[in-house]
């Protein structure tokens, strides 16, 4: 893993993020948003098949963002407005209302989202490491 001239991968420093990968990763965040209260309504509306639609479409945000960056950070952004939001709409208003019922459809698509979530950021490409010069006909 180890590079010529540059050290180790782990050992590089980090560098700050440009202005447009900062608002790829805030546009991910709120898509993330989108995507949860998208879902969070689909889900409730055609039970087995909505929470399929609604698992299925945060899926392909978290995997698409990932790949779209080209790094896990483009996974973790999205999953993070996805939790940021859910969260939020499990809480109860003062007047008691509340948009997540106590069924078992609310209940997959919060575990199940957790789910997708953590695999879709361990599938995400991480860091590659460049050529390496030992390696004949790459």
């Amino acid at each position: 893993m180890e590079q010529r001239g540059s050290g180790s991968l782990l050992a590089q420093p980090l560098r700050p993020l440009s202005p447009g990968r900062a608002a790829a990763y805030l546009g991910l965040f709120v898509l993330g948003g989108v995507v949860a209260v998208a879902g969070a309504l689909v889900q409730a509306a055609w039970f087995p098949g909505g929470l399929l639609l609604a698992l299925a479409g945060a899926a392909g945000l978290f995997l698409g963002g990932a790949r779209a960056a080209g790094s896990r950070a483009g996974a973790v952004a999205p999953v993070a407005g996805w939790m940021v939001t859910v969260i939020f709409l499990t809480a109860s208003r003062p007047e008691g209302d509340f948009l997540f019922g106590a069924g078992g459809g609310s209940y997959l698509f919060l575990l199940g989202g957790m789910a997708v979530a953590v695999i879709c950021a361990t599938l995400g490409g991480g860091r590659q490491p460049g050529p390496d010069p030992a390696r004949l006909g790459k």
